[in-house]
């Protein structure tokens, strides 16, 4: 579980991020660029809140029966060739994919770019079994080279810009000579090939699993996800138990989702879907770890629930102003943004966490995005109302609680609030708000300034306008 449980609270982590400039220049570029790209492609589709109505309805009838869906994949795959595994946390994970590992005698695997091996921190448990772990994922290939961690779902490198990515494959003994994308990329891909061919074990994710017929699918735009899944003797696929699709006419109504959502295309490059052993033809030893890690926890929130819809687009993230000023590395999990903030609490565990659901502003463009219509903004509120709260704020909001329920003493608390608020109101001046209260206050103004009450309530203006 240790990529998903934060060090640090996101208000400390957030203040470092906010004081790189060129790291907040590189991710406004790069949002704004794949959401323009988005909205270009999705304008296209007639029906799209139909696809995104389907996509949610498909997922909300496998969280209503995972367990036989499961049992049905299993079977399937079973049938087809493959070995499946069950896993009930990271560490188990962990050891069965370093066991199958170790069984083939190989000292190096190459590695599709997979969230779930990331969030059980798989790399670090093969590297201490003293097996090397290649990313081939160009983005996530330079993250590995820097010695760093993704800061975005799609794009892991979206927070360096080709001057240094140039720099980290210099110092790495990649020749790339200038910054030029295609330079950049053709170093890469000479560094890669001979991985490529030298590999006898693949490790991938999957971004769905067809229960009907034992089917594992990876859509990629680079074609190195291709190279994993057919070159090596033996292939381990590493996936989240709520993957799951029904049927392969579910399948058709993602496949329009996630390639819009996440890089502004019409589909994907490279869509391979493969099921158990064929003699002769790709691997000849199919394993697949099916991981909980959280997800049945989740799965017991009526409300947060929603989250496990997620087909890990990014598009909440391209979208939402918080994850355009911070990054990713300032909500200290593998998934960021604010599909991070909703799925890291709750399959972390109470506690561990606390303070993502309180980053974002509940503007909702998040929701407008997602393409299976998760409520984030729901969730976020619904987080903050479950989570840990101190007495002095359990006692504030019950005192708050009854002077709002009646008009009368709202009315006098608004009054006297103004009369207390005059003389700071003209230390603060034109600012209007207040950046430093004193305890207990001060718990709201370490993260946020403070706003002085208005000078005039909306009846008051009422009544003047209209004299009643």
């Amino acid at each position: 579980m240790s990529g998903i449980v934060a060090k640090r609270p996101f208000p400390a982590a957030a203040r470092k991020e906010l004081a790189d400039a060129q790291l907040r220049a590189n991710l406004r570029k790069a949002t704004h660029t794949i959401r323009d790209k988005r909205l270009r492609v999705v304008g296209e589709v007639p029906d799209w809140e139909a696809l995104r109505r389907s996509g949610a309805a498909v997922k909300d009838d496998v969280l209503s029966r995972l367990p036989e869906l499961l049992e049905q994949f299993e079977a399937a795959a079973t049938a087809a060739g493959a070995t499946v595994h069950w896993a009930r946390d990271a560490a188990e994970a962990c050891a069965v994919v370093t066991g199958l590992v170790r069984d083939t005698g190989a000292a190096e695997v190459v590695k599709v770019k997979s969230m779930v091996t990331q969030e059980i921190g798989l790399n670090e448990a093969l590297e201490a079994a003293g097996i090397a772990a290649v990313e081939t994922d160009l983005a996530e290939l330079i993250v590995q080279l820097a010695g760093d961690t993704p800061s975005h779902i799609l794009v892991p490198a979206i927070h360096y810009n080709r001057s240094q990515i140039r720099d980290i494959f210099k110092r790495n003994g990649l020749s790339a000579l200038t910054d030029d994308p295609p330079a950049l990329a053709e170093a890469a891909r000479r560094h890669l090939r001979a991985k490529f061919l030298s590999a006898r074990v693949g490790i991938s994710g999957a971004n769905f699993a067809v229960a009907e017929s034992g089917t594992l699918v990876v859509v990629e735009s680079e074609g190195n996800g291709r190279m994993c899944l057919t070159l090596p003797e033996t292939l381990i696929s590493v996936v989240g138990i709520e993957k799951i699709v029904p049927t392969f006419r579910d399948l058709e109504v993602f496949l329009q989702l996630l390639p819009r959502s996440s890089t502004g295309e019409r589909m994907n490059p490279y869509t391979s879907l493969w099921t158990g052993v064929t003699p002769g033809d790709g691997p000849q030893t199919v394993h697949i770890v099916l991981v909980d890690n959280g997800r049945t926890d989740t799965l017991a929130d009526d409300v947060g629930r929603q989250a496990l819809r997620c087909i890990r687009c990014s598009a909440c993230l391209n979208v939402c102003p918080v994850y355009e000023r911070v990054g990713g590395h300032a909500y200290g999990s593998v998934y960021p943004g604010p599909i991070g903030a909703i799925l890291s609490p709750q399959m972390s565990g109470e506690g561990a966490n606390h303070t993502l659901p309180y980053a974002s502003t509940l503007c909702g463009a998040c929701y407008d995005a997602c393409p299976v219509r998760i409520n984030i903004p729901e969730v976020l509120v619904h987080l903050r109302q479950t989570g840990p709260h101190p007495p002095a704020e359990r006692a504030a909001m019950r005192a708050l609680s009854w002077v709002m329920r009646d008009r009368r003493r709202y009315t006098a608390a608004l009054r006297a609030a103004r009369r207390g608020a005059a003389p700071v109101r003209w230390v603060a001046g034109r600012r209007g708000t207040v950046r430093h209260l004193p305890w207990p206050l001060s718990k709201w103004t370490s993260t946020r300034d403070a706003p002085l009450p208005a000078k005039q309530t909306f009846r008051e203006w009422w009544a003047n306008e209209r004299g009643a």
